[in-house]
């Protein structure tokens, strides 16, 4: 009887690392397949109800001849190749105009649907259709990684999926509570460099200095000051790296100022203000270069304030905590401008962000 449990007991403790050594890789595939599943199915989700959301923003709003979900769905499916690389010399000039071409593109393509829409109705629609895309997007390269380790049966494949879908879910999840807010023309996180720049700029003449942006031009302190920011209260981000351009073209510049919203780290408090030195944009870098080379060109020092967020905060509605900063960041401002400045120079300060409900 001894001989024959301690027998068992190898078994038992043999016959499972057997079978994990032989199958290891199919089980841990489909133990992971069904939170890949689970996210999948909710992305799925995402892209079905927000192409949904479109068409009947669309078909409410704009008055179209026909019946636009065609039309919708074929741009949905549009991409953009990023310009060749191997000679990086040029590379940026090439991004901006293919980046431009598509915007413009976008823009041409709901006027198709409704030749009379107003500005503000477009540049939502146009925000909509890039939520909407991205949304579409995502789930096609997750459901596409998924499918194809499931297909070879290999688990390393999936392992780089497992690892990102916290990540790929959290903006998934921001983009598609998004889209509500995009809808109502309502102020979101991501805006409060535009309304800081916009409270300052309030009951003073303002001018169209480049495409979706507005100059306004005002003395604080024996200083004068360049405001800059997207023209509101439309969905853009306006081009302030052309508007900064036209401005140092006539103008000796001392201090560029910009004012944008940053993603948070974890444990960091949501709405925290820092100051620091650099251009404090996003985007793929195209605007981003443009400024640091006229800021270098001229020798103009960078001064930047960021309002820190996390990525929903940012492209969701503005919560009233980072609300609520939008006249301390202002002060704060002034306040940079005396430290940085002497009597007689000139300061530019660009409110960086997506202007959507916001005006100036």
């Amino acid at each position: 009887m001894g001989d024959d449990g301690d027998t068992l007991m190898m078994l038992v403790w043999i016959i499972p690392i057997i079978i994990f050594v032989l199958y290891g890789q199919q089980i841990q595939l489909l133990v992971t397949s069904s939170e890949i599943k689970k996210a999948i199915k909710k992305l799925d989700k995402f892209r079905t109800e927000s192409k949904k959301e479109l068409i009947d923003y669309v078909k409410k709003n704009l008055d179209t001849a026909d019946d636009p979900t065609k039309k919708i769905e074929q741009f949905l499916d549009y991409f953009t190749i990023m310009p060749v690389d191997m000679d990086p010399y040029g590379i940026v000039d090439k991004v901006r105009h293919t980046v431009r071409s598509r915007e413009e593109y976008t823009r041409n393509h709901v006027k198709l649907l409704c030749v009379d829409v107003n500005e503000i109705t477009l540049s939502r629609v146009q925000t909509l259709l890039e939520l909407t895309s991205s949304l579409q997007m995502i789930h096609k390269i997750v459901n596409h990684m998924f499918l194809t380790a499931k297909k070879q049966k290999n688990y390393p494949l999936i392992l780089p999926l497992q690892m990102m879908l916290p990540f790929i879910m959290e903006h998934a999840n921001a983009m598609n509570s998004a889209i509500p807010v995009f809808k109502k023309g309502q102020p979101i996180g991501d805006g409060i460099g535009p309304m800081v720049v916009g409270k300052m700029m309030l009951g003073e003449q303002k001018e169209i200095i480049a495409f979706q942006t507005v100059l306004a031009k005002i003395n604080y302190e024996k200083r004068k000051l360049f405001l800059l920011k997207a023209e509101g209260p439309g969905s853009t981000v306006g081009r302030p790296d052309d508007g900064l351009q036209k401005i140092v073209d006539t103008n000796k510049i001392d201090v560029i100022i910009m004012v944008d919203a940053a993603l948070k780290m974890e444990g960091e408090d949501s709405a925290s203000v820092a100051r620091g030195f650099g251009a404090a944009i996003g985007g793929i870098g195209t605007e981003k270069f443009q400024i640091e080379q006229i800021a270098t060109q001229n020798n103009i020092p960078v001064l930047s304030i960021i309002v820190k967020q996390s990525v929903k905060e940012a492209i969701t509605l503005m919560t009233k905590e980072i609300a609520d900063q939008a006249d301390n960041v202002r002060l704060q401002v002034y306040e940079m401008i005396l430290e940085n400045t002497d009597v007689g120079q000139s300061v530019v300060i660009i409110g960086v962000g997506n202007t959507a409900g916001v005006t100036q």
